[in-house]
């Protein structure tokens, strides 16, 4: 069975929306998928601020954005199908944009109207993939790790660094996973205050002096002590981490957080077991970051082709699409904490 579909995701760390095209076919149990059309389309000034202050909207002006951001995704969706001239399209499976995520609460909120997204494209569309899981008393995070499972299989585990760096691997014949750190939607918020976009190859950062208080403070927040499955939010930073860095110079908190980030992250791969892991996301073109993992860990950390670490999160949000569409299980409650696998996602 062979089925080609479109994944849409929007990280938190607000670099524009990913689109990837890609057709996945079952034989026997496994699965095989090929990337075949793939773009960033980054978001405007206008809409990366709408998005960043999503979080502080009342009621009414959060749902007229949900509206307005889902036909927005769906005229870019159109745009990138005529643009490459895409046929043969099952559906499009969409992440939405992350502006509240509080399971402990049994909320989530990712915004962007899947029916708008449909009413645009005139295809079917899977969206709202956490809240159901948060309602089953998980995380609703991470989901990636079905994909991880069935499309990476040949890495002992994945490791995801985006606006949050989130890690899966098999663990005792079940597929484990969960949030490790922050990592872009802070280091971004940083250089932003520099002038830059985000901080290329972690230049700034390597510029920078650590701050030994500052970094012993953030390593003993409570959330790096607790057990797995857990999650973060941005929330979360806006209590905790960003205040912290508020009263140092740019470049000594970009290389204090880079440093915290590093440590977390090197100290969960260095309890399994881990032979090889896999990099992707945008944190991976971050060189300064690698370089600090790379020194804290002897597994062999392994960086991918670009199409992979730019894409996988969008490939996979397409694949448990595919999966929702047939009914299979695309959550894992070995990853996100809920009481039972499930096939999680709604149809417009």
């Amino acid at each position: 069975m062979k089925v080609q579909a479109i994944g849409l995701m929007s990280g938190t760390s607000l670099d524009g929306l990913d689109i990837c095209f890609a057709s996945f076919e079952k034989k026997d149990s496994s699965w095989a998928f090929h990337i075949l059309n793939a773009k960033t389309f980054p978001y405007s000034s206008e809409w990366e601020e709408k998005l960043r202050n999503s979080v502080h909207l009342s009621s009414e002006d959060l749902l007229e954005l949900h509206s307005e951001y889902g036909f927005y995704i769906g005229r870019l969706v159109k745009e990138f199908i005529e643009k490459n001239q895409l046929d043969n399209i099952s559906l499009i499976a969409s992440h939405g944009h992350t502006v509240f995520h509080q399971p402990q609460k049994k909320f989530t909120l990712q915004i962007g109207d899947g029916r708008a997204i449909k009413i645009e494209t005139e295809l079917p569309v899977i969206y709202d993939f956490r809240s159901q899981d948060v309602l089953m008393e998980g995380n609703g995070a991470p989901l990636v790790p079905i994909g991880d499972h069935l499309l990476f299989s040949e890495y002992d585990a994945c490791l995801n660094l985006g606006g949050f760096s989130n890690i899966s691997l098999q663990k005792n014949g079940k597929r484990i996973a969960f949030d490790i750190a922050p990592v872009n939607i802070v280091l971004n918020r940083l250089a932003q205050k520099s002038g830059k976009h985000f901080d290329e190859n972690g230049d700034l950062a390597r510029k920078g002096v650590i701050s030994e208080p500052l970094l012993s403070q953030l390593n003993t927040l409570d959330f790096y002590q607790q057990p797995h499955p857990k999650s973060l939010g941005i929330e979360w930073c806006y209590e905790y981490i960003f205040p912290a860095l508020e009263s140092i110079d740019v470049s000594d908190a970009l290389a204090t957080f880079t440093e915290h980030a590093a440590l977390q992250i090197a100290a969960v791969i260095n309890e399994s077991t881990i032979k090889n892991i896999l990099v992707t996301g945008g944190g991976a073109y971050n060189t300064f970051l690698i370089e600090k993992i790379k020194a804290k860990t002897k597994s062999e950390i392994i960086i991918p082709e670009k199409e992979i670490i730019e894409y996988k999160e969008a490939l996979i949000f397409a694949f448990m699409g595919v999966l929702r569409m047939n009914n299979e299980v695309n959550v894992l409650s070995s990853a996100t904490g809920s009481t039972a696998d499930h096939s999680s996602g709604i149809t417009a």
